[in-house]
C-alpha cells in the first residue's frame, strides 16, 4: 500500500520531468527564432545592363495526330484561297497527301503517301512511299515534277523530285507571334508529336537581361 510519502516522491519527479520539458521547448524555440532573425552578410548583386540578344525561353507542346491535321488543312485552305488545284493532307499512319493535277486537257486524283523524318535541326523530311495520279503509269519522279508545277506550296515547303521528296522548313515559318517553331517528335504510329517553340524575350517587351 502506497504511502503518503511515496506519493509526494512521485509528485516530485513529474514535477521535474514537467519542466525539464517545458525548458527543452523554450530552448528549441529561441534557436529558432535566433536563426530567423540573425544578421547575415549583404553581398551587393552585380548587375549587368547590356542586352543579351537572342536570348529565349523554350516550351515543348504536345498535341495529337487530330489536332495538327486540323491546322494543317486551315493553313493550306487559306494557302489555296485562289489556287485552280486544290489539296489536303491526312495524318494517318504516315502523311497521305491528296488532290488533283493538271494532265493534258483535264484533271487526275493525286494519292501520295510520305514518311516523316525528323532533322537535327527540326525540319522534316516528307520520304515518298507511294504515289498514284489516277490510273496514269508515270514514274513517280514525273508525278512529283507535276506537284512542283501544279501545287501551290508555302515558302519554306520544298518539292524535291529527283529524290522523291519534300522538305518541310519549319523552322522558317513565318509565326506572326515571332515564335520560332521546331519539331522534337512525330511519331504517328503512336500519336506522339512534340514540338518546340521558342518565345524571344524580345516579344514579351523585354529588352535586356539582369544578372544577379
Amino acid at each position: 500500500m502506497s504511502t503518503r510519502k511515496d506519493m509526494r516522491k512521485d509528485k516530485s519527479k513529474w514535477k521535474v520531468f514537467f519542466y525539464s520539458l517545458l525548458g527543452l521547448n523554450i530552448l528549441i524555440i529561441l534557436i529558432l527564432i535566433s536563426l530567423i532573425f540573425w544578421p547575415v552578410q549583404e553581398n551587393k548583386p552585380i548587375v549587368e545592363h547590356a542586352p543579351v540578344e537572342g536570348e529565349s525561353s523554350s516550351f515543348i507542346v504536345r498535341t495529337t495526330k487530330q489536332n495538327l491535321n486540323d491546322l494543317i488543312n486551315a493553313y493550306i485552305e487559306q494557302v489555296l484561297d485562289s489556287s485552280k488545284h486544290k489539296y489536303r493532307v491526312s495524318l494517318e499512319d504516315d502523311v497521305h497527301l491528296m488532290g488533283e493535277l493538271p494532265v493534258f486537257s483535264s484533271t487526275v486524283p493525286l494519292s501520295i503517301h510520305l514518311e516523316p523524318i525528323v532533322l537535327e535541326n527540326g525540319d522534316i523530311i516528307l520520304k515518298q512511299k507511294s504515289i498514284s495520279v489516277g490510273l496514269l503509269a508515270l514514274p513517280n519522279q514525273k508525278i512529283m515534277e507535276y506537284m512542283d508545277k501544279y501545287l501551290d506550296m508555302p515558302e519554306w515547303v520544298t518539292i524535291n523530285p529527283k529524290n522523291e521528296e519534300i522538305y518541310v522548313a519549319v523552322t522558317d515559318m513565318d509565326v506572326k507571334s515571332n515564335f520560332k517553331v521546331a519539331v522534337e517528335r512525330i511519331d504517328l504510329e503512336a500519336n506522339n508529336l512534340a514540338f518546340r517553340i521558342d518565345i524571344p524575350y524580345e516579344t514579351l517587351g523585354i529588352d535586356s537581361l539582369q544578372n544577379d
